[in-house]
């Protein structure tokens, strides 16, 4: 039976569109990214089409950066901090704080560093309690300290950020607080983490619950976006402490959220979220609209574990990406 020309026509533009649509879910669908998790010691590069590009063993870490390089600045232990040449796999400058003079005899650990536009390395000291910026030559450029009620060398700090008014994005991981600091140690501005009239539970998991803030990033608009670690949450507050958008634990349809570690904001106003601990029925990885709606999402528990705590996605469809604060 033959079909008339007008709807063979019709049906060839219906098959079209719907393979064009298809092919533009797929190209959606397509991010390079770093990860690294501690529970597997390993940090990787994912390619695009999901192999693995790149890779090296740690050991515990918090934070992580891809430098316009193509360096790698991470953690390889919790003093230890490294710049890695990825073609070579060589060390081309480091950090570590227990061989500093003014650290000996007392426990430091590292949990946020963060390579400035000048070239000096800003470094978090958690135990000795204070911001430094180390020159490529290793020489501290300057530092200052930190405002610590009840110092302990692994919960004093989490991410700290630089923010482009020169001050400092500092999470202090043990009292649910987020300071912005001055250059001279000062503090402008703090939120302390709500919990939202919950009760508090200890763990790491879905069922623990807190506010033991590990990320946070200064948006264009001036607020400030925040990943409350066991508070399951992502939270934006204005400067005046208002909270004006949040996702939750449960907010996503068949995904819920644990400890909610590092955060991206993309290019399209996307946020990067890192679930952590939240088990392997949960993707580690999770990129959302405004709107709370998924638009991409990774789970392997074969490459990377439970303790996936950082991330940065690298492209999207083949362009580079950069940080856009939104």
């Amino acid at each position: 039976m033959l079909l008339p020309t007008r709807l063979v026509a019709s049906l060839l533009v219906s098959l079209l569109t719907a393979q064009s649509v298809s092919q533009a879910a797929e190209d959606a669908e397509r991010r390079s990214f770093i990860a690294a998790d501690s529970s597997k010691q390993r940090v990787a590069i994912v390619a695009e089409d999901g192999s693995t590009a790149w890779e090296h063993s740690i050991g515990p870490l918090h934070d992580l950066h891809v430098l316009p390089s193509g360096n790698v600045l991470l953690q390889l232990n919790w003093t230890h901090v490294a710049e890695l040449d990825r073609s070579t796999g060589k060390t081309v400058w480091e950090y570590n704080a227990s061989q500093r003079p003014d650290n000996q005899g007392r426990r430091v650990e590292i949990h946020a560093f963060h390579r400035l536009n000048d070239q000096t390395t800003l470094i978090a000291e958690s135990g000795s309690a204070r911001l430094l910026r180390i020159a490529p030559d290793g020489s501290v450029s300057s530092s200052f300290p930190l405002k610590i009620e009840n110092p302990d060398p692994h919960h004093d700090t989490r991410l700290v950020r630089p923010l482009e008014n020169g001050n400092f994005l500092v999470c202090h991981e043990a009292i649910g607080v987020v300071r912005e600091y001055r250059g001279d140690g000062s503090v402008q501005w703090e939120f302390s983490v709500p919990l939202f009239g919950r009760e508090r539970r200890p763990g790491h998991g879905v069922d623990a619950f807190g506010n033991q803030a590990f990320s946070a990033l200064r948006l264009r608009n001036g607020n400030t976006l925040i990943g409350t670690g066991n508070g399951h949450s992502v939270i934006e507050v204005t400067p005046a402490g208002q909270v004006v958008w949040s996702l939750h634990q449960n907010d996503l349809p068949g995904i819920q959220l644990a400890w909610v570690t590092s955060l991206q904001v993309l290019p399209s106003g996307n946020i990067l979220i890192n679930n952590c601990h939240a088990g392997p029925n949960n993707p580690q990885l999770i990129e959302v609209t405004r709107e709370k709606r998924v638009v991409w999402s990774f789970r392997d528990f074969v490459r990377f574990g439970d303790s996936l705590t950082n991330s940065q996605i690298l492209t999207v469809n083949g362009k580079p990406v950069k940080d856009s604060i939104r």
